[in-house]
């Protein structure tokens, strides 16, 4: 199973984290979520905002490409690169991952989940 590496995010995830069992098909946004790791999901990985916007510093590659309804929404997500993914619709491959969760997010209204 590829490695799924999540920089250090001040508020989310501040140590970092290094995931060595990322499964293969699952989205980036679940395996964050199963591993403790609480990335803002406001529409419940539906695709339907951009609270789980990660850019990918490694192995964006390996990713398929994003839908364009996925694009469509990543217009809208605070600090866009050109390796953005909504990790709710990203789906890991086989390979190692690197992801960034931006210091923002447009989400107004932050719940507990």
């Amino acid at each position: 199973m590829p490695k799924l590496t999540v920089l250090p995010h001040p508020e989310i995830c501040p140590a970092g984290a290094v995931i060595d069992d990322a499964p293969v098909g699952a989205s980036i946004c679940r395996v964050l979520l199963d591993h403790d790791i609480d990335i803002d999901h406001a529409c419940e990985l539906s695709c339907a905002c951009t609270t789980c916007h990660v850019i990918v510093r490694q192995g964006f590659s390996s990713l398929e490409d994003a839908t364009d309804s996925e694009e469509d929404l990543l217009d809208k997500a605070w600090g866009l690169t050109s390796t953005s993914r909504l990790s709710c619709q990203a789906l890991i491959a086989d390979a190692d991952l690197t992801v960034e969760i931006p210091k923002y997010t447009i989400n107004h209204a932050k719940e507990d989940h």
